[in-house]
């Protein structure tokens, strides 16, 4: 009888029946890369829940999880519209608040007693809340609640209360864990009520201080910035945080968790404070961390008006849009109406960046966004780098690129642990990784560079000696050599009547 075996669950020297053995070998490890554009927003909501990421795809899924946008420069919404805008489709959003918002009630007289109904989640996106109670015909009720801001409208039919039973313990019992906009509060209630009332009461609270925005990284559960731990983020920003102290948490953050987090200085900030806030911050020594200029942008929302707002969102909204090979540098930003420097492009630009105000800026990294872009009239970042001070890993792509095979690779070469380390193990790692490489090399993430390939690996005896490999160690070694950026572009121009050109036929 014929026997099917997995790999590796047979022991083929020491067969004794004779008889057909099927070894099912498993197909070569093949490495897919982690998303990299997935942007974590960290930031106020009118809805939702609170500390823990939401999957967002666009401002559809973000009315009906967090509600409408509020005027505010720390508010979800706004970073989530700014960044569509920019090209961005894959979100992560963490509500946080200061503790003081509450949850929208109702409170219903139902024959000798009170029922209440209280939102699920507390904001002012609980208000309006209607919740209709109808008799029908055969004598059960249908009970409908509903907000229209949020999109959501849920139905409960033929629920049986009979005149003596308890009508709020009935409704408790259909609605309680399977409403998404109420719970309800089951008391001493007779009878039935009809009609329909509607939620009051629920508040947003206060700003959030930046130990809320951080959050903590406690087993019992993360919150604030710390809730976008093992999320996938590549890009993350906390909506409207300017406070220096906390970038340090935040490169910290960054650096170990692959993302590339986008910070801003306080509205107004001068060029020269500027500089020496970035100084007094103690940042430069890490390239996880993007800081923008204190000159921030007016943006004329759909829901609030014209609004100035964090250049943070604009820069991490465009990253999260890019290829993890490019720069924000040059690229253009949309929704932009004006800065605090240049004014509103309406009424004319009345300022720009002078040579001295970017060399300043950029000497110590810190990135700006500003119009006249080198590419045209249009708003752009005019850097493209990280606060790191080695030229070598200062641009946005070396972060984004680094992080992305960083992440890749820790996701995906697992697979060998448990592995007999022989010269099989090693080409098989060979092959997983070069052809990892050369997916990128494809897809444009590399590229020849005088005709060279930019990445070699080794794994072999060369750099695994017996010594090491008798005690469970097995390296490799990667090399990649990723593409510069275009930062100065020098054009060199001969012109004269003296000048000598010598051209071939036809060209």
């Amino acid at each position: 009888m014929v026997k099917i075996y997995q790999q590796g669950g047979l022991n083929t020297t020491a067969l004794t029946v004779p008889n057909l053995y099927v070894q099912i070998v498993q197909p070569q490890t093949v490495l897919n890369g982690v998303a990299s554009n997935r942007l974590g927003i960290v930031g106020t909501a009118a809805w939702g829940p609170i500390n823990t990421p939401v999957v967002i795809g666009g401002m559809g899924d973000y009315l009906g999880a967090f509600g409408p946008k509020k005027a505010l420069s720390t508010d979800a919404g706004l970073a989530v519209n700014i960044g569509v805008l920019q090209g961005a489709s894959d979100f992560r959003v963490v509500r946080v608040t200061d503790g003081t918002d509450t949850a929208a009630k109702l409170a219903m007289t139902v024959g000798s007693g009170i029922m209440g109904a209280t939102a699920i989640y507390t904001g002012t996106g609980g208000n309006g809340t209607t919740f209709s109670s109808v008799v029908n015909s055969d004598g059960t009720v249908t009970i409908t609640i509903a907000n229209a801001a949020l999109g959501i409208s849920e139905v409960y039919p033929s629920l049986t209360v009979s005149s003596t039973g308890n009508y709020s313990t009935t409704l408790a019992n259909a609605i309680n864990g399977n409403s998404s906009l109420v719970v309800i509060s089951a008391g001493a209630t007779t009878g039935n009520w009809t009609g329909t009332a509607k939620l009051s009461g629920g508040t947003d609270g206060g700003t959030p201080t930046t130990a809320q925005f951080v959050g903590t990284d406690a087993a019992g559960g993360r919150t604030g910035m710390y809730a976008l731990r093992n999320t996938g983020c590549s890009i993350g920003v906390l909506a409207g945080l300017t406070d220096t102290s906390s970038w340090t948490t935040q490169q910290a953050f960054g650096l170990g968790e692959g993302i590339y987090m986008v910070a801003c200085f306080a509205s107004g900030m001068s060029v020269a404070n500027a500089v020496t806030g970035l100084a007094s911050a103690g940042v430069t020594g890490s390239y996880s961390l993007k800081v923008m200029h204190g000159d921030w942008l007016y943006w004329n929302d759909d829901t609030n008006g014209l609004m100035l707002v964090p250049p943070s969102l604009f820069a991490a909204g465009k990253l999260a849009a890019l290829s993890p090979e490019q720069s924000s540098l040059n690229k253009q930003l949309f929704g932009v109406v004006g800065s605090q420097k240049s004014g509103l492009t309406s009424v004319g630009q009345a300022l720009t960046y002078s040579d001295a105000e970017l060399s300043a800026l950029f000497g110590v990294g810190i990135d700006v966004i500003a119009n006249p872009s080198p590419g045209g009239s249009y708003w752009s970042c005019r850097l493209g780098h990280n606060t790191s001070s080695r030229a070598s890993v200062s641009g946005d792509n070396y972060t984004r690129l680094t992080n992305y095979i960083a992440e890749t690779l820790a996701t995906g070469m697992g697979v060998y642990i448990g592995e007999v380390i022989n010269d099989g193990l090693f080409g098989d790692v060979r092959a997983t990784l070069l052809g990892f490489l050369k997916t990128m090399l494809d897809a444009g993430l590399l590229g020849l560079y005088g005709g060279a390939i930019p990445y070699t690996v080794v794994c072999d005896t060369s750099n695994n000696s017996q010594a090491r490999t008798a005690l469970g160690y097995l390296q490799a070694d990667v090399a990649v050599r990723y593409q510069g950026i275009v930062e100065k572009f020098i054009v060199n121009l001969q012109g004269g009547t003296t000048v000598t050109v010598t051209t071939s036929s036809g060209s």
